[in-house]
Formats: structure tokens, sequence, C-alpha cells
């Protein structure tokens, strides 16, 4: 299984669009889009060269360092409390899968960061950071209005996320409100906030994204251990629901929530140095160290 990449090599400027093929990067043809947004954005035109690709013929490319799979994507599209076991050990009441999924949004020109980037974090002793592995959806093309059957027709691939959140940022005791009692940007739309990577595997050689297994640790502790089986609400529903609301476009993303294994219920959190690895079956894994900015 491969996936598409973006990489950069020592003395040439910008980045450029590649394979990820058993860990060995390889260069696609030079009259390919050098972008990956650009090839989202005809995604449907290149589909027949990508699934006869076959990575061996690529040369390989010496020093490559990957960088974040896709540049300023239009919109980062996050599901809250969507697996049984987070929601229970977060002490919400048990999600109903009947209901309408919870969204929120992250930034996409400053929380995206790459796989194993180096992210840091303002006071990250004071932010009771905590780490949130996730399944990314990577959409294909515009739509709106998705019947949960014609979700697939408009799905590119799928990439590991790691939705980390600010815990101790998040309440607000002083709100004049009830609304206004939490606050979502302090909390999850920080720079950083969301590394991705290392490629974009193509739907088509994921197969069923409902069954995947999820693996983080820290530090080589596991702390999450778990698979896509028991997400409330599937995949395919999830954008569904999204693209009711919003029109969705070429390389969105959708992160599809998290398993329990979070460290907020034991207020364990992530401090200065410590590395997070997030790994989810056949897509790779990503890597990335914390360090107080």
């Amino acid at each position: 299984m491969w996936s598409l990449v973006q990489y950069e090599t020592p003395g040439l400027p910008g980045h450029r669009l590649g394979v990820l093929d058993n860990d060995t990067v390889r260069a696609l043809p030079s009259h390919w889009p050098h972008d990956m947004l650009a090839l989202l954005d005809s995604w449907h035109a290149w589909q027949d060269k990508l699934r006869s690709l076959d990575p061996v013929e690529l040369d390989a490319v010496a020093d490559a360092r990957l960088v974040l799979p896709i540049t300023h994507p239009r919109k980062v599209i996050c599901a809250g409390a969507n697996f049984y076991d987070h929601a229970a050990e977060m002490g919400t009441a048990r999600p109903d899968p009947a209901e309408s999924p919870f969204f929120f949004l992250k930034p996409p020109t400053t929380a995206l960061t790459g796989p194993y980037d180096t992210i840091r974090v303002r006071d990250i002793e004071g932010a009771g950071l905590d780490w949130e592995i996730e399944l990314a959806v990577v959409i294909a093309d515009r739509c709106a209005d998705l019947a949960v059957d014609e979700v697939d027709a408009h799905v590119a691939g799928y990439t590991v996320s790691n939705d980390l959140s600010a815990r101790l940022r998040f309440p607000r005791p002083n709100a004049v409100l009830a609304p206004f009692a939490f606050d979502w940007l302090k909390h999850k739309a920080f720079d950083q906030s969301c590394p991705i990577g290392p490629g974009i595997t193509p739907a088509w050689q994921v197969g069923d994204p409902g069954d995947l297994s999820l693996r983080l640790s820290v530090n080589g502790v596991v702390k999450q251990d778990s698979s896509t089986r028991d997400m409330v609400v599937d995949v395919r529903r999830l954008v569904s629901e999204v693209s009711h609301t919003l029109t969705l476009e070429p390389g969105d993303l959708i992160l599809t929530g998290t398993p329990a294994g979070v460290g907020m219920p034991r207020k364990d959190f992530l401090h200065n140095g410590d590395v997070v690895e997030a790994e989810i079956e056949g897509l790779g894994r990503i890597i990335n160290t914390l360090e107080s900015a």
C-alpha cells in the first residue's frame, strides 16, 4: 500500500509531490502536479493514472524530507465525542447514534503541521495539552447534500491525524452566558494543533475505513489502542452529515473522532520534550516532538 506525499530535498526550493512506498519516497513524473491540492482539484482526471501507478517504476528520491501532505486545504472539520468509550471516559452521556454528530473547525493554514514536525505550544506546561488520534477523510471534489451511499465517490483518501487539545484552556468559568462557557478557539484551534500524514492513501487501497486499527503512544507508552469499528457514527455518515451543512471542496479534511485513552481523565498531559507517535493501520505513522514556545 502506498500513499501520496509532499516532500522537500536539500538545495531545491519548495516541495514536490511524490509517492511513499515501503518507507521509500519516489518522485512522480515531471508533468504531474507538484502540489497535493492541485492534484485534488483535478482528482477524477488523474484517477486512472493513479490506479495504474506502480511505485517501483518511479525513481527513488535521496534525502527526501516529508512535509505536510496537503498545504492549505480549504477546511478542517472535526467530529467530537464519536467513540462510545471516549465519551464515557470524559464523563458525558452515552452518545445516541440517531442524533446529528457534533462538529467544530480548525484553521487549515495555521493548525495543520507535518508528520514529523516539532510542535511548539505556548506555555505547554499550563495548557493541559492532550492527544487524540483520529482517522482523517480527504475530500476529492466539490459536493453537497450527499446521501450516505454517495459518499465513497467523493472521498479521495485517508490520512493519520492527531487532534491536539489544550484542556485547561477550555473552561470559561466567568462567562456571561452558558453558550460562552467553553473556549473552543484556545482549546482546539491553536497553532500546530493538528499534525497529519505521513501521506494521503487513496481510498481504493484502504477498503473499509470502518475497520482500521488506531494506536497512539507517548514516549513509547501506548495510550490509545482501538479500532474505527467502535465509532458512534461511521465515516460515511459523518461525511454525509457535514455535506448537508457545508459545501465540501477538494482537499477538505474531516477528522472522525478519537477513542478512549486520552490524558484528560487522569490529568496525564503532555510536557516539553515528549514524543507522540500516532499510527493507523495501512496509513502509516506520524511522530511529533512537543516543545514549549
